[in-house]
């Protein structure tokens, strides 16, 4: 027993004695490149959102700054083609942003970098000697230069010209990503200005007309449609952004549909059913009012009368809208070259391109038709799209 006890007791005396070690040891250090590589993730991270509202003196300011910390450089500049856009670090009291780049160091090639061992600088007692200068190149073509300076005595090496061209194509990659999502928006309002074009004619006939026959027989209605047509057309032809909430654009379809029973009456019937959860989605404006327009000629016109159904479903991460109607259908080949823009629709080719460009090719729009069953048109669109934002 006595010498069970003295076991235990040991066992005691060596636990104690851990505890105390680790509670009077220092804490652990994180050694210096770990943290480097933090500040340089963090720095990085931070350079992003600016460098993708394209190169200016604002954006290339606000950058600046974990630049340097990413490079670990005495100085750091960023240029356009022409003049320094923003400047941080020793020298900063006689370099700025407005300057030439020339007098820093000579613009980059768009295919290398620029090393100087001795910057050319007017002032006498600038700090900074060597400088690498790389270029920022977007599609190919050179926009601008990135710029790491390094104090007097200080040797470039080959880790530094490295981190440099590795922080510029960071930079590049945003620009481009920026010129991108500039260039899928000229297209968007290139395709919605086609759009605009291709159904004003046959809308506005057809709701004149129809304002035309209630100026006698009731013109308070007439007073009304007019009002309605008149904020519609605000709506279909305003110069703003080129995407709306889906609550936006079926509040505009229903003026439309307004417009469309002047002329049909009872002919026309109208079922709409859209889950309140997709209504704050963003499309691209007048991307439902053609399809509902399709329905109508389609649907309606050809027979005389008939019914439109608009509904809208929570489907996950994304919405998806049908519009429906029971007219005389077509061929499954012809929709299929509707949607292809090979002929035939109003605008239903222009729609599925906005919608992809805007989100990709795994969203857009769907025909399900056959002669005498009526038209199906089912609509795929997320709920949110980085960058894609109502007016």
């Amino acid at each position: 027993m006595e010498v069970f006890l003295g076991v235990l007791l040991g066992w005691a005396i060596a636990a104690s004695g851990v505890a105390a070690f680790r509670l009077l040891r220092p804490p652990r250090v994180i050694s210096g490149e770990v943290r480097a590589m933090q500040r340089a993730l963090h720095a990085a991270t931070v350079i992003l959102p600016h460098m993708r509202r394209g190169l200016s003196e604002e954006s290339a300011g606000k950058a600046i700054v974990h630049l340097r910390t990413l490079t670990q450089a005495s100085a750091v500049a960023l240029g356009d083609r022409e003049r320094m856009l923003a400047f941080d670090g020793l020298g900063h009291d006689h370099h700025a942003a407005g300057d030439p780049l020339l007098p820093v160091t000579a613009p980059p090639r768009e295919d290398r970098l620029h090393v100087e061992s001795q910057i050319r600088c007017d002032h006498s007692d600038c700090p900074l000697g060597a400088a690498v200068a790389a270029p920022l190149v977007v599609a190919g073509e050179l926009v601008g230069s990135f710029v790491a300076l390094y104090a007097r005595g200080r040797r470039v090496t080959p880790d530094d010209t490295r981190t440099v061209a590795e922080a510029a194509s960071l930079v590049s990659a945003q620009l481009e990503l920026e010129a991108m999502d500039e260039q899928a928006e000229r297209l968007a309002r290139a395709e919605l200005r086609a759009l605009r074009a291709q159904i004003s004619p046959h809308f506005i006939y057809n709701a004149l007309a129809a304002i035309a026959s209630y100026i006698h027989s009731n013109p308070e209605e007439a007073r009304e449609l007019l009002a309605e047509f008149a904020e519609f057309t605000r709506y279909a032809f305003r110069g703003q952004r080129p995407y709306v909430t889906l609550a936006d654009e079926l509040s505009y379809v229903e003026k439309y549909l307004r417009l469309e029973r002047a002329r049909f009456g009872d002919r026309l019937e109208v079922r709409l059913q859209v889950a309140p959860e997709v209504l704050p989605a963003v499309v691209p404006v007048l991307s439902v009012q053609p399809l509902v327009e399709n329905a109508v000629r389609h649907g309606v016109e050809r027979r005389g009368q008939g019914r439109i159904e608009i509904v809208g479903r929570d489907n996950d991460a994304d919405v998806e809208l049908r519009v429906s109607d029971n007219g005389v259908g077509m061929n499954p080949a012809r929709a299929a070259e509707a949607l292809a823009g090979q002929g035939g629709g109003v605008g239903i080719a222009n729609v599925q391109a906005r919608l992809q460009s805007s989100f990709g090719v795994g969203y857009g729009l769907e025909i399900d038709t056959s002669p005498g069953h009526g038209t199906t048109v089912t609509m795929t669109l997320p709920k949110f799209r980085a960058g894609v934002r109502a007016a």
